[in-house]
């Protein structure tokens, strides 16, 4: 199966991505990904409607966690201390809490401008959440 994932397209390997962050993710109720360098949201699966204008902010949304202009800022400033010439970025995942939800966003190890969003409910065990959300990423390697 991991044979098949590698020979086939991008695209394919988006929605193998998406689909098995749905399915292994404990509490999962959406997930996707999110291409930061064309700002959109690459697929997603979800239990419940959303207006689509909310699903195209939160590609923007994603952006402005990972590479918004402080954060590189401080990235920038890092690097400089630390004598970096790196195009690598220091945030790799960020886990949100709002009032019901938890979401998790990852940055895909190969390529860095692509992040795993999970969107789980609020009750979930976080470490099992990580656990297998890092397990799935690592197992497609964008």
């Amino acid at each position: 199966m991991a044979t098949k994932r590698m020979t086939s397209g991008f695209s394919d390997q988006v929605m193998g991505l998406v689909k098995s962050l749905r399915t292994d993710a404990p509490d999962c109720v959406a997930s996707g990904v999110v291409d930061m360098s064309t700002g959109m949201l690459l697929s997603y699966e979800t239990v419940e409607n959303h207006p689509p204008e909310v699903l195209d902010l939160l590609a923007g949304a994603t952006l402005d966690l990972f590479q918004g202009r402080t954060v590189v800022m401080i990235e920038d400033v890092f690097k400089e201390r630390r004598g970096m010439a790196s195009d690598n970025h220091f945030f790799q995942e960020i886990l949100v809490n709002s009032e019901n939800l938890t979401h998790l966003f990852v940055r895909m190890n190969e390529q860095q401008d692509v992040v795993a969003v999970v969107v789980c409910r609020k009750s979930v065990n976080v470490g099992m959440l990580f656990a297998q959300v890092r397990r799935v990423v690592k197992e497609y390697s964008l």
